[in-house]
């Protein structure tokens, strides 16, 4: 039977320390809140008092719930309150030091039987544990932010903490309704050691300015589908405090580069650039603590006019290829009005093309999202076509076949010697250099890169790539396109993955390191993602639908460019794509898809 915890004290009362209070008395189990100074004390209970308020406000807290609540919660000053609880939580800033002289005073304060539990999230559980002498009964209990919302917690036992005190954490998470991944203790444990190797990548995207801070996270929001962009995360997390847990995991995770700080997050800590707390990080904020963005000086302009300035006027639009992502191209342009011209090796594959896109259309006006007369019209725009000199009148072409170097560079040869001057020439591709497709024609100046999400008629995010010979005006029509079309686009120079697979594989990569270690299971690093982060999917459900096969690919094209060794596919991909599991497309990947 596990252990029945009726008091528990929570050092802290920070954001975390105040929201784990508030768990604890909302599942009916009394609280000492512990603060070093009367001041701190009243800032923590003010926090508790705000959350609670806007729990009853939005009607997800009864009045007399709330009452209930504030009555289990006893405040007091200093450590010596905690005499007489069954288990301590110390939610303080993160400092080795500051967490070990606490730890080493509630040894001395506790009762012997007492589990003492720290909510760090990056230092050493063991190395906090040995300030005491009762290593055996100190576990990590790490909560995420906001504390009474976020469901996963992730129990970090050392290599002393006792069975005991394990089952008997994991059996307090089930009563507060949490889910618990219980780990052992490793440097970012499993949500952060995946997490911030991507924000630091993100962080170093924006210092080379790669792309803005605005199209880095709209690209992850729109292309990934996550609640928030890297970098406005970072201003929510506090750039002083995501500056200790890359410091910390980089010296504790093996010196992984990746986790090594980009020089841009240490010098905006050092000038008090701390995100939302401070009112300034990556965005500028209507004041400290606020979460609302108020224009600055780096801040685009959000007209229409000034997206178009300098765009070539687009009506006519050739869209080559046969596969599902021309298909999707060619009803996205035809419904936004654009007349179309597609072409394809030969009229088969022109009239299967038809057929799908009809079908696409009839789907739209039966879910109503599309009258019938839209869907005539759309029709209407396009024409058919198996030879590429029908594109001699277009004034956009966008090229969508093989992610084949060859067959594309052939194609865009082709493309510069039948198209008329001044038209805009794009490609699809998502891995390949667009400068090697551009230097395949004469006008260098005039090719783009315009990577499209699958499926096209229903991401909203295009990746507007320029290299270092497009024009200002090709990319300028390319964003205007954009917008007509009612999608997002975003610009970043012509490097591997451009932004959204850049960002996202190396993440998806690490996670498969972390399997591969035996670290932790593929369910609770999908839940630790899922839960902990608020990714709409975890890493390995979505290695499964995307492919390992094309995972694989991305990722040796990302190594191969940036020669970085942290980037270098992790075996185990390539093992398993070698005995042909390549997710749900053969029934197995990571997991067995035959009985689903």
């Amino acid at each position: 039977m596990a252990r029945e915890f009726s008091t528990v004290g929570v050092v802290g009362l920070g954001t975390m320390g105040a929201g784990i209070v508030e768990v604890f008395a909302r599942n009916g189990i009394d609280v000492v809140a512990v603060e070093i100074s009367e001041p701190a004390l009243e800032r923590g209970r003010a926090t508790l008092t705000g959350s609670t308020d806007r729990a009853v406000a939005k009607g997800k807290l009864a009045a007399a719930d709330r009452d209930a609540l504030h009555e289990r919660v006893h405040f007091a000053v200093g450590l010596d309150a905690l005499h007489s609880v069954d288990l301590v939580i110390e939610a303080v800033p993160e400092h080795l030091d500051l967490k070990q002289r606490i730890f080493a005073e509630l040894d001395r304060v506790c009762r012997p039987e007492a589990i003492l539990a720290t909510n760090t999230s990056s230092l050493s559980v063991t190395e906090i544990s040995v300030a005491t002498t009762r290593p055996n009964q100190v576990i990590g209990i790490h909560f995420f932010n906001p504390a009474p919302v976020m469901k996963l917690v992730e129990v970090v036992r050392t290599v002393v903490t006792s069975p005991e005190v394990v089952a008997d954490v994991e059996a307090l998470c089930a009563r507060l309704g949490k889910v618990d991944v219980t780990i052992n203790d490793r440097a970012g444990f499993i949500a952060n050691a995946l997490l911030f190797g991507y924000l630091n990548h993100a962080v170093g995207m924006f210092e080379s300015h790669y792309a803005t801070r605005e199209d880095i996270d709209a690209a992850m929001k729109l292309g990934c589908g996550l609640p928030m962009g890297p970098l406005a995360l970072m201003d929510l997390i506090g750039l002083d405090t995501a500056y200790e847990i890359l410091d910390t995991m980089y010296r504790r995770g093996g010196r992984d580069r990746r986790h090594a700080p980009v020089p841009l997050l240490k010098q905006m800590v050092t000038a008090g650039l701390l995100g939302r707390k401070s009112g300034r990080g990556f965005y500028t904020y209507e004041r400290p603590g606020s979460p609302v963005v108020v224009p600055d000086e780096a801040t685009p302009p959000a007209t229409e006019a000034a997206l178009a300035d300098g765009a070539r006027a687009i009506a006519k639009v050739g869209v080559v290829g046969s596969g599902t992502m021309a298909t999707g191209i060619i009803e996205v342009f035809a419904k936004a009005g654009y007349e179309v011209v597609s072409v394809t090796r030969g009229a088969e594959k022109s009239a299967k093309v038809c057929e799908a896109v009809k079908t696409s259309l009839n789907k739209g006006v039966v879910r109503g999202k599309l009258s019938e007369a839209d869907r005539d019209a759309a029709l209407g725009r396009i024409s058919w076509s198996a030879t590429l000199d029908h594109l001699a009148d277009v004034d956009l072409v966008v090229e969508a076949v093989v992610e084949e170097l060859s067959v594309k560079k052939a194609l865009f040869a082709s493309l510069d010697e039948i198209c008329k001057p001044g038209v805009v020439l794009a490609t699809t591709t998502s891995s390949l250099p667009v400068i090697d497709v551009a230097m395949a024609t004469q006008r260098p100046a005039d090719v783009v890169g315009l990577h499209f999400f699958n499926p096209a008629p229903v991401m909203p995010l295009v990746e507007v790539v320029r290299t270092i010979r497009t024009s200002p005006e090709a990319t300028a029509t390319a964003r205007a396109v954009c917008a007509t079309l009612g999608k997002t686009g975003v610009v970043c120079g012509d490097r591997s993955g451009f932004i959204v697979n850049a960002l996202l594989f190396p993440y998806l990569n690490d996670a498969v390191r972390m399997l591969e270690a035996s670290y932790s299971t593929a369910d609770d690093i999908d839940h630790a993602m899922k839960l902990g982060c608020g990714y709409p999917m975890g890493p390995f459900e979505l290695l499964d639908v995307v492919g390992l096969d094309v995972s694989l690919a991305i990722q040796r094209e990302l190594y191969l460019e940036l020669r970085e060794p942290g980037f270098a596919p992790a075996p185990l991909l390539e093992h398993l794509v070698t005995a042909g599991y390549l997710g749900r497309k053969t029934l197995r990947g990571f997991r067995d898809h035959s009985h689903r």
